[in-house]
């Protein structure tokens, strides 16, 4: 009996050490979403460059399009941006942005400095409730969106030369054929 107080906590022990490590060394950019293959969630906001105008996603019907979720605030945004612009510039497909909890004259002053603008309309979501029907927990993230309104591919985290042309292009190609 007592040897099996003594192995039962290190049993667990073992156990939750073993969950630990496996958990440490995943990817936290391939968290699955249970978006992916559903309906994006719709919305209506205001442009973060007028304020009195209000944009639908709906106006994307028809198209398959990227939709990014940024902030002044978020490094990683920074870090990204310039693929951006350059994927913008190939003119492949269209990208929708939306900031997301922050300041609007903070936001155009961020898309001033960063070097341009890389969304071909961007909307404001001062109180993140958008971002709560998209299940965005960590900026910045981009949803490829079909031409249906599905959501085909969500990426956590910044975009990298290598997932662009890796996961981005492929599925836009594959998308785009459909």
């Amino acid at each position: 009996m007592k040897r099996l107080l003594i192995i039962i906590p290190l049993v667990i022990f073992l156990l939750v050490v073993i969950f630990l490590a496996v958990g440490l060394h995943r990817d936290p950019s391939e968290v699955p979403s249970p978006l992916v293959g559903k309906p994006a969630p719709a919305f209506n906001l205001p442009r973060l460059d007028d304020p009195e105008t209000l944009f639908s996603s709906s106006q994307m019907q028809g198209q398959v399009w990227l939709f990014n979720v940024w902030a002044s605030w978020c490094a990683p945004c920074r870090e990204e941006h310039p693929l951006l612009l350059k994927l913008a510039a190939s003119q492949l497909v269209p990208i929708v942005g939306m900031n997301y909890k922050d300041q609007r004259e903070k936001a155009l002053i961020w898309l001033e400095q960063g070097g341009g603008d890389p969304y071909v309309v961007t909307v404001s979501d001062a109180d993140g409730r958008v971002g709560i029907d998209y299940g965005v927990y960590g900026l910045p993230e981009t949803y490829v969106i079909d031409k249906k309104g599905d959501i085909r591919y969500k990426q956590i985290g910044p975009f990298t030369e290598q997932i662009i042309a890796e996961k981005i292009l492929p599925l836009l190609m594959e998308l785009k054929a459909e």
